[in-house]
């Protein structure tokens, strides 16, 4: 249903194509899929620019579709979308850290590069996008060395070329960052934020005034940090709005403006070409 909204509201004439699915990772006796939507006009020797989403839910819950209505306007514009699956938290104890998610997230990234050509990708324009905890492995994919999976090719970087971050969770840390009671005096281990250096890719945040777990403050504070090296990080305040504000089901109105906000950023990195195709519309909600 959401696909046909779209061909309507945002894609006009163009058409996602139908997605792709792989095994990326056998793990626990059972294998890990991400999913790809390529352009319309997809060709395995294009090197085409890709972004890898990971979907939100605390470490905890949450399915990859959550970027499906992303991944059929970006493709549409010559980006292939992938979303990718990982192993939550669910179940296990309240302090337990995410390992398995960070894990998970540089495999698919490693998994991704090192099928490039297969998939008409160029590997060094891969980026990472996600909302909330997704955001945070988006951010770790690019950001944090370590906390790899001993069987990965670790020959294969999982680093991201750019990020495109949702209400990201990607302060861990003990001064009003999120998740930090589950990774306590290991925070800088698994935290972006306190992992800033001048080699970190181009970024992107979106949040709400209102969000509830990520105060302004903490963006503000993360995109100063990473100007002060070097590295260019745009922060986009949405007023009033609160945390998940950008999701396609939630509010029509910001998920195109943050969807608008994305292809203009990477129609400035030189990954996307001309005006954007998507038309924001005056429904609200």
């Amino acid at each position: 249903m959401w696909r046909f909204f779209l061909s309507l509201v945002v894609l006009g004439s163009l058409q996602a194509v139908e997605p792709l699915t792989h095994v990326y990772k056998h793990v626990e006796g059972r294998d890990l899929k991400l999913t790809i939507v390529n352009p319309p006009d997809w060709r395995a020797e294009a090197k085409l620019p890709a972004m890898v989403f990971f979907h939100g839910g605390g470490w905890v819950g949450g399915t990859p579709t959550q970027f499906t209505q992303h991944s059929d306007y970006l493709s549409t514009r010559g980006l292939v979308c992938i979303q990718v699956e990982y192993r939550l938290l669910k179940g296990q104890p309240s302090e337990t850290p995410p390992l398995v998610c960070v894990q998970d997230a540089k495999s698919a990234m490693r998994w991704v590069r090192g099928h490039a050509a297969e998939l008409g990708i160029d590997p060094h324009r891969i980026g990472a996008g996600g909302g909330s905890a997704g955001g945070h492995l988006a951010a770790f994919v690019g950001m944090v060395e370590g906390k790899d999976d001993p069987q990965d090719n670790l020959d294969i970087s999982p680093k991201a070329n750019a990020l495109v971050l949702f209400n990201p969770v990607f302060d861990n840390g003990p001064d009003q960052g999120w998740g930090y009671a589950r990774v306590k005096s290991q925070y800088r281990e698994f935290s972006p934020a306190h992992n800033i250096t001048a080699d970190d890719p181009p970024a992107i945040i979106f949040l709400g005034t209102q969000d509830k777990l990520i105060p302004v403050s903490v963006v503000e504070r993360f995109k100063s940090g990473m100007n002060k090296v070097g590295v260019r990080c745009e922060a986009l305040f949405y007023e009033g709005q609160g945390h998940g504000f950008f999701n396609a089901g939630k509010n029509t109105e910001f998920f195109q403006k943050t969807l608008l906000a994305t292809d203009q950023f990477l129609v400035s990195l030189g990954w996307l070409q001309g005006e954007p195709t998507l038309k924001v519309s005056d429904t609200k909600g």
